[in-house]
């Protein structure tokens, strides 16, 4: 198969899209005044080809942060896009839609991949998906766009989630989550006082959970919503641990970006060598696919601001392409299979 990327800065479609001859799947990502019309156009442009689409910035060699990008994959793939709806109330009504597409491809683990992008209530979407999806071990990467908005085949939906199933003909595919950090200390919480719908985070180990971030990392009130970059929470779950970052005070609580329960074993996590972490997950793509079509990729916002702070975006992103065709775009939550996480990178390969 065959991946491609085109942007404009200008915010202009046609530009974008020229070289792309005949693809069989398309990805679009718009910025907030344009992302309508930008729908539209690209339906015009390419009737009837499966597509899904959200408000948020893309790269491959560098990141477009406003205007507008496709990536477009051909040669040897077929693809299903649709929606589920109401996601915020009963995004199970539509399951319906996604058994019949994965019907439709024939899809199995070993070739297929569903690429989803999401409005918000991820962790309800990704759990109602994979009641589908788990019957063929089909893997899943996706993340949050901006807005509330989403597309699926030229149209725009708000409260839902576009998918799509994208199966490679000619090889396998596999996907990854990067974590660039690990456990600070032996610092370990019971979560309490959380309100579901908020994300908040009231009480750790029945202590104001402000307090305990704060005595612990010995940082100030207004230094925390930064300080997330270096150390978020992480949510235990079996051997793996789902990052959880902050988004801002609430009294003498946390606003997350991410759900926590009451009962939930929560840990404080550190920074680690990211760039080191960075090159064990290329080895490890190298090493299973000493053949590959594309990467695409989903990183994250605070990925992103923390990578730009640290002039490392840009060499990033070129050690990446040495993999070979990578692209994606820049989530505000990332989604691997069931899991929705923060501060993370999640990836498909193409053989």
């Amino acid at each position: 198969m065959r991946q491609f990327y085109g942007t404009s800065r200008h915010g202009n479609l046609k530009e974008a899209v020229q070289g792309l001859g005949h693809p069989q799947f398309i990805m679009l990502f718009s910025n907030d005044g344009q992302f309508d019309a930008h729908v539209k156009e690209l339906e015009m442009l390419y009737p009837g080809i499966p597509s899904i689409g959200c408000i948020g910035m893309s790269y491959d060699r560098r990141v477009t942060e406003k205007g507008v990008s496709v990536i477009a994959f051909s040669d040897g793939i077929s693809a299903a896009a649709n929606v589920l709806e109401q996601v915020s109330v009963m995004p199970i009504r539509y399951i319906r839609r996604l058994e019949e597409d994965i019907q439709r491809v024939s899809g199995s683990g070993r070739d297929t991949v569903c690429i989803d992008l999401c409005s918000g209530n991820d962790a309800c979407v990704l759990t109602t998906i994979h009641t589908a999806l788990k019957q063929r071990e089909i893997s899943l990467v996706g993340g949050t766009g901006d807005g509330g908005k989403v597309s699926a085949n030229g149209r725009v939906y708000e409260d839902a989630v576009a998918y799509a199933l994208v199966k490679n003909h000619n090889g396998r595919v596999k996907t990854y989550k990067e974590n660039i950090y690990h456990q600070l200390g032996d610092h370990r919480f019971i979560a309490s006082g959380t309100d579901k719908a908020k994300y908040i985070l009231g009480y750790l180990n029945g202590q104001p959970a402000k307090q305990v971030y704060q005595n612990i990392l010995h940082v100030s009130e207004q230094q925390i919503p930064t300080q997330t970059f270096k150390n978020p929470f992480g949510k235990l779950n079996g051997d793996d641990v789902c990052i959880i970052s902050i988004k801002e005070v609430n009294g003498n609580a946390l606003a997350c970006f991410r759900q926590v329960n009451d009962s939930d074993v929560l840990v404080l996590l550190e920074l680690g060598d990211y760039k080191a972490i960075v090159k064990e997950t290329m080895s490890k793509i190298r090493k299973d696919f000493p053949k590959l079509s594309a990467v695409f990729s989903v990183n994250c916002l605070f990925r992103y601001k923390l990578f730009s702070e640290h002039n490392y975006m840009e060499e990033y992103l070129k050690d990446m392409g040495t993999l070979g065709s990578h692209a994606g775009f820049v989530g505000y939550g990332e989604h691997y299979n069931n899991r929705f996480v923060n501060q993370s990178m999640t990836c498909v390969v193409f053989e």
